[in-house]
């Protein structure tokens, strides 16, 4: 029976430092043509996400059919501009770019922009990675099948040999994960760090968080933290289901402090509207952050709360529970 590996991000923790971004980008995405690449980004909700837009173009399953869209244009993900660091750093130049492009979009350009009003205005970070499907969009349009599942743990690659530059996968993926590269014209992809996970090793997205929010492990391991969060206290939910991939990588929604009433009292209304919530992970959020909301009073009183120690993570080896994945 073929394994899924799977990782819990708790959006509780995570206080946009980028850390993950930064591993994933000097280990993975340093050559020639992936300049704009970042297999994983942090995004802050509610914004327009990298690439722009990327949740209104289309892709996934509907009525069990593979939906295409259009490739996102270059400049949805961002210009890349040249950096004068040398003459900034240490000849006192105060001109920071090579050229004089002006940049008009960027991964992070909307970075802790709030939406609302004060004093309830609110934002969240959402880091994002590709999810290795249960039922991956990119694989079934692939027309020469360079992407394919791995038996032993789930992961979702690209054979780079394999890959004739159809992007189809581009087309197919509603998450907008799959990158092209014109450089070496194939396309390219999140690994989820499988030469790691081969050794039992995190990835390194998830092993340099600082804010310890990535659980990693295998959805079949019953009683650890990947099974606990998304098949026990079913607090841990696929981002945007509806696109129909079966997406292994799982949120814990966000709880953010209370709004407050026109008198300056506290309110009892959620400072992110559960509507959005319920957009972004679908209808089951509320159940989920009732039953959040309900362990955390039990540990407040002096109770026990298995799910609170859980996500708590205490120690950091607690998020990740790899045994060692065998390779044929």
């Amino acid at each position: 029976m073929a394994r899924q590996i799977a990782m819990v991000l708790d959006l509780n923790k995570c206080i946009g430092c980028h850390a993950c971004t930064a591993a994933c980008k000097s280990l993975w995405t340093d050559e020639p043509g992936q300049e704009y690449m970042l297999w994983n980004n942090v995004e802050t909700k509610p914004g327009m996400g990298y690439p722009r837009n990327w949740q209104t173009n289309g892709g996934g399953w509907k009525d069990g059919e593979l939906q295409l869209k259009e490739i996102p244009a270059p400049e949805e993900f961002g210009n890349v501009i040249a950096l004068n660091h040398e003459e900034v750093y240490f000849e006192g130049s105060d001109k920071r770019l090579k050229s004089e492009e002006e940049m008009l979009w960027g991964p992070n350009w909307e970075e802790d922009s709030s939406s609302g009003e004060y004093p309830n205005n609110y934002h969240f970070y959402l880091p994002r990675l590709c999810n290795h499907c249960t039922n991956p969009a990119c694989l079934a349009a692939c027309p020469v099948r360079a992407i394919y599942k791995r038996e032993e743990d789930g992961i979702v690659l690209v054979d780079q040999d394999k890959c004739q530059g159809f992007r189809e996968c581009n087309k197919a993926c509603p998450y907008d994960k799959v990158y092209f590269n014109m450089v070496s014209g194939t396309s390219q992809k999140c690994i989820f760090c499988f030469p790691r996970v081969e050794q039992g090793v995190a990835p390194a997205c998830a092993r340099q968080c600082p804010g310890r929010l990535r659980f990693v492990g295998f959805l079949d391991d019953i009683g650890k933290p990947i099974d606990l969060l998304v098949n026990k206290w079913k607090v841990a939910l696929p981002l945007h289901e509806e696109y129909g991939t079966e997406p292994n990588v799982f949120y814990v929604p966000p709880m953010l402090p209370p709004t407050f009433d026109e008198e300056g009292d506290i309110a009892q209304d959620s400072r992110v509207p559960l509507d959005y919530l319920q957009y972004l992970f679908g209808a089951q959020v509320d159940e989920a952050l009732n039953t959040m909301q309900r362990e955390m009073e039990k540990k407040q009183n002096g109770e026990e709360s298995e799910l609170m120690d859980l996500l708590i993570a205490k120690e950091w080896k607690s998020l990740f529970s790899i045994p060692d994945v065998k390779v044929y």
